[in-house]
């Protein structure tokens, strides 16, 4: 039965056995002190059941929207990736291929659908494949960003030299960790330029920092993209009715802008004391270097908002409030004796809006995981998830 009909069929129940219990309390030849008191329990309990439908509907409703808007949301990150003119891919940590944009299959001279499952290995010289697995067993012990300077051979073409920009990742809900690989092919030009984009990754690091406060707006101008130093970001957008839903949080290293959204309504607030350095549009145009830089930044965004499409298919509340904690324990967590504490506190209003519930709930969700030993707080208030 789906929801809209039980919504229906409560409300029609409740209509007759209220017209049951007018008829009873009227009617002459029965003392009203003889109507059984059953019948009246009966009464209450099916207006309970009724508001407990209309209050599922709406919620339902709201999810529906939360989940569509988040779709918008990642539909957008994919086309980012999708379209990026740097090659790039995603592997797990032996390697084998998940991920793969059109640049990296037009590099590769490989079908994106048909590089998925392939292992990167194929793409090396033999002679190197000790060095590469060597190098990969490092990688997955470390999120550092590590450079692997070797040859590709493309299929059905020759070798060519290649700079391998790659950084582990890990994910959440308990999944295997990725690997994001950059793939540059370097030319005569570019081997004299090859210190190019680590001049241009010191340009965005050593650019004019601009400071925000927490619980204050950052404007969004569509000449430009933020860049998060340092601090929590909250990205959300409004319905209709004013509600305010949540669509991503941008940490340490994130993007985020008016260009990379195509919701109508969108806007961004410090969730803490915040650094933001600004890369201006019309540079990416003119410094090929920096799509490099930014991509990895757009695939964390893009990751994460599938993250929060993830929670909003759940389709209990208490689910999905499961499902964020474990998110925001990749994304804003830090080692705890005992567990992970998040270092920036969420509002249960903010929780709310991503598990698009009521504070309430949120509330009263955050004292059961509490009582259940999932949960405790220290003394700021700041969330300490406990291990499993």
């Amino acid at each position: 039965m789906n929801l809209e009909l039980f919504v229906q069929r409560a409300e029609l129940l409740h209509k007759h056995l209220a017209d049951l219990y007018q008829t009873a309390t009227v009617l002459p030849w029965i003392p009203s002190e003889l109507l059984p008191e059953a019948f009246k329990e009966l009464y209450t309990t099916s207006r309970m059941v009724q508001l407990a439908a209309e209050e599922l509907y709406q919620q339902n409703e709201e999810l529906l929207q939360n989940r569509n808007l988040l779709e918008t949301q990642r539909q957008h990150y994919q086309n980012l990736f999708e379209f990026a003119p740097a090659a790039y891919l995603v592997t797990n940590e032996k390697g084998i291929i998940k991920e793969a944009n059109r640049a990296a299959s037009q590099l590769l001279n490989v079908a994106q659908n048909f590089l998925v499952g392939k292992p990167i290995i194929n793409f090396i010289p033999r002679e190197q494949h000790q060095h590469f697995y060597s190098t990969l067993n490092q990688i997955g012990k470390s999120e550092q960003v590590r450079e692997i300077l070797l040859q590709l051979k493309p299929r059905h073409d020759d070798y060519f030299d290649a700079y391998l920009t790659v950084q582990s990742v890990s994910q959440p809900h308990g999944k295997e960790t990725n690997l994001h690989w950059l793939l540059r092919k370097i030319s005569e030009h570019q081997r004299i330029e090859s210190t190019a984009i680590q001049n241009h990754t010191d340009l965005i690091e050593n650019s004019p920092i601009h400071k925000y406060s927490k619980g204050e707006n950052i404007p969004l101008n569509p000449l430009l993209i933020w860049c998060v130093r340092q601090g929590l970001v909250k990205l959300s957008t409004f319905y209709e009715t004013g509600a305010e839903r949540l669509t991503g949080l941008a940490t340490k290293g994130m993007v985020f802008g008016s260009t990379m959204t195509s919701l109508p309504i969108y806007q961004a607030t410090a969730l803490a004391d915040v650094e933001l350095v600004s890369i201006y549009t019309s540079e990416i145009a003119v410094v090929p270097s920096l799509n490099e830089i930014l991509l990895p930044k757009i695939n964390q965004r893009l990751q994460q908002t599938q993250s929060f499409l993830f929670i909003a298919g759940k389709g209990k509340v208490q689910d999905r409030l499961h499902h964020l904690l474990e998110l925001l324990k990749q994304q804003i967590g830090e080692p705890f004796p005992g567990g992970t504490r998040l270092t920036f506190r969420l509002t249960h209003e903010d929780m709310a809006s991503a598990c698009a519930t009521t504070r309430v709930t949120i509330t009263r969700l955050l004292g059961q995981f509490q009582e259940q030993g999932l949960i405790s707080f220290d003394d700021k208030k700041h969330i300490i998830c406990k291990h499993s």
